[in-house]
C-alpha cells in the first residue's frame, strides 16, 4: 500500500497490507473504541450501545472490548489503532468533456439537476423525492461532472450491492475518462484510489473526511434506512465542507417531516421523465395462498400466472420468503415444464447473472424475494406481489415494486398487482401514495398519457 490508499481511508493495520513503517509512522491514530461522554465508543461506526460491545481475552495481554455492530467489516478492539491520511485530492486533471452523456432531460430532470448543482456549489444537503423511473441517475450527472470540475471527489454510495452493480456501467458509460472504483464486499478487485467512486453504504464506514459530494440512493431502503452506525460513517465520510444530496422515492416520514418544517431541502418530481403515469396496482384476494402453496392446490394466483404466460407478458413474481418461493418454484416446474423461469434471493451467488438473463428476456418470469424492489429496470414487464399482505411488504416496499413496471419510455405502461389473503394499512398506503403523485403530477401538467386502466 502507498500513501494514496490511505489518503481520505481510516484503517486498521491488518486492512494497511504492504504499508511500509514510514507510511504507518506518518499516518494520524486514533483509538479503535474511546472513552465518549462515559459511554465506550466505536470510532468507525459510532456504536455506544453496550449490549452490542463485547469483552473477550485478547492478544495484547488484556481483556479488551470489541465492537460487534461493525463486526462484520472487521474487529475494532479497545487495542485497535486506525490508521489515516486526510484527503488531498491528489488526482490528475481530468479533461473535457467531462460529462459525454449525449441524452437529454426533461424539463423537471433539468429543474433537479439544476439544483443538484447549486448545492454542490454551496455545499449544503438536499434530498431529491422522485418516483421511481423518473430518472433519477441521469439527473445527477451534472453535479457530479461541477464537483469534478473543480477537483473534488465523488462518492455515489448506496444500501444495496444490486443497485451499485447497476450503476456502475451507467456512470461509467456517461464519465469514460474518469477514473472509477467499485467497492463492495467480495469484490476481487480491491481499493483504489479515483476521483470518483461507487460504494455500497457500509464501505463508507472505512472513510473519514473524503468526499466533496456524497450522494446516497434508495436512503430508504434496508439496511441503511434503520442502521444508526452506516449513517454515522456515511457523515464521517464527508468533508467538514461538502454537499450532500439523498436520492429517493419513498422517503421516511421523518424525512417528509423536515421537509414541511423548513429543515431539509427537495425537489419533488411527481413524474416519470417519459411522461405517463405511474401504473396504479390492482388488488386481488387470493385467500390462503400459503397452504395452497404447500399443498400444491389449486388457487386464484394461479390464474394469475397462467393469464400473464397466456398472454405473453413477462413479469416479476415477488415472494415473501426464500422457503416459499422455493416451494412454489418446485411446483410450478411441474405445472410449466416447457416455460422458462428461475428464482432469485440475496444469498443467491448466480443472482446477477439471472438478472441479466431477464434483461435478455431469456425467461418467461423470474421469482424473486424484495432484494430486487429497486435499483434494477427492465424495458417491459408486468409485476405481481403475492402475498402482499405479508409484514415483510411495507408501504415503502409496495411503492418501490410498484414502480418496476412501466419504466421504459417505449413501454409506458404496465400491470401491476397485488395479490393478497387481506388489504393491510401498507397495500392501502402504496396505492394512496401512487395515485397522490399521479394527481400531483397531472395537476402540475407533466403527464401526456392517461393513467393505467387496469385489466379485467
Amino acid at each position: 500500500m502507498d500513501k494514496e490508499g490511505l489518503f481520505g481511508r481510516e484503517l486498521m493495520l491488518s486492512e494497511c497490507r504492504g504499508a511500509d513503517e514510514r507510511l504507518l509512522a506518518l499516518a494520524e491514530k486514533r483509538p479503535g473504541l474511546v472513552r465518549a461522554n462515559g459511554k465506550l465508543t466505536c470510532s468507525r461506526c459510532g456504536n455506544q450501545d453496550w449490549r452490542k460491545m463485547q469483552a473477550t481475552p485478547c492478544s495484547c495481554g488484556n481483556a479488551c472490548h470489541y465492537c460487534l455492530h461493525c463486526l462484520n467489516m472487521g474487529k475494532i478492539k479497545s487495542c485497535t489503532v486506525l490508521h489515516h491520511l486526510p484527503e488531498t485530492n491528489s488526482f490528475a486533471r481530468l479533461a473535457e468533456p467531462i460529462l459525454r452523456w449525449q441524452g437529454r432531460l426533461s424539463t423537471e430532470q433539468q429543474r433537479a439537476s439544476a439544483e443538484i448543482v447549486a448545492t454542490v456549489h454551496s455545499e449544503e444537503t438536499r434530498l431529491i423525492w422522485a418516483v421511481a423511473g423518473a430518472g433519477k441517475t441521469e439527473m445527477i450527472f451534472e453535479g457530479i461532472a461541477a464537483c469534478l470540475r473543480k477537483g473534488g471527489r465523488v462518492c455515489l454510495a448506496s444500501p444495496r450491492v444490486d443497485v451499485c452493480l447497476e450503476l456502475s456501467p451507467r456512470i461509467s458509460q456517461a464519465f469514460p475518462a474518469v477514473p472509477l472504483a467499485l467497492l463492495y464486499g467480495g469484490n476481487q478487485e480491491g481499493y483504489r484510489y479515483t476521483p470518483l467512486v461507487i460504494a455500497t453504504t457500509h464501505q463508507l464506514l472505512r472513510f473519514r473526511e473524503a468526499f466533496d459530494l456524497l450522494i446516497i440512493d434508495e436512503i430508504d431502503s434496508f439496511p441503511y434506512h434503520d442502521d444508526a452506525g452506516l449513517q454515522f460513517g456515511a457523515q464521517k465520510s464527508r468533508k467538514k465542507a461538502s454537499a450532500l444530496v439523498y436520492l429517493t422515492a419513498t422517503p421516511s416520514r421523518r424525512m417528509q417531516h423536515d421537509i414541511k418544517r423548513g429543515n431539509l431541502a427537495a425537489t419533488i418530481l411527481p413524474a416519470r421523465y417519459h411522461g405517463y403515469p405511474l401504473p396504479e396496482p390492482e388488488r386481488v384476494w387470493i385467500g390462503n395462498w400459503r397452504s395452497a402453496i404447500s399443498k400444491k392446490k389449486k388457487n386464484r394466483f394461479l390464474r394469475l400466472i397462467g393469464r400473464q404466460l397466456q398472454k405473453k407478458r413477462r413479469f416479476l413474481l415477488f415472494l415473501p420468503h426464500i422457503q416459499l418461493m422455493e416451494e412454489l418454484d418446485a411446483w410450478l416446474r411441474e405445472l410449466y415444464p416447457e416455460r422458462r423461469f428461475t428464482c432469485v434471493s440475496a444469498g443467491d451467488p448466480d443472482r446477477e447473472e439471472k438478472v441479466k438473463k431477464m434483461r435478455a428476456e431469456e425467461y418467461d418470469f423470474l421469482m424473486t424475494t424484495t432484494i430486487l424492489e429497486r435499483g434494477v429496470t427492465f424495458r417491459d414487464i408486468d409485476v405481481i406481489v403475492l402475498g402482499a399482505e405479508d409484514r415483510v411488504f411495507t408501504e415503502a416496499s409496495l411503492v418501490q415494486i410498484a414502480g418496476r413496471a412501466g419504466r421504459h419510455k417505449d413501454f409506458p405502461s404496465g400491470w401491476v398487482c397485488f395479490a393478497h389473503a387481506g388489504e393491510t394499512k401498507a397495500i392501502q398506503g402504496a396505492i394512496r401514495q401512487i395515485r397522490s403523485m399521479n394527481r400531483e403530477a397531472k395537476g402540475r401538467g407533466l403527464l401526456h398519457g392517461p393513467v393505467s386502466v387496469l385489466p379485467k
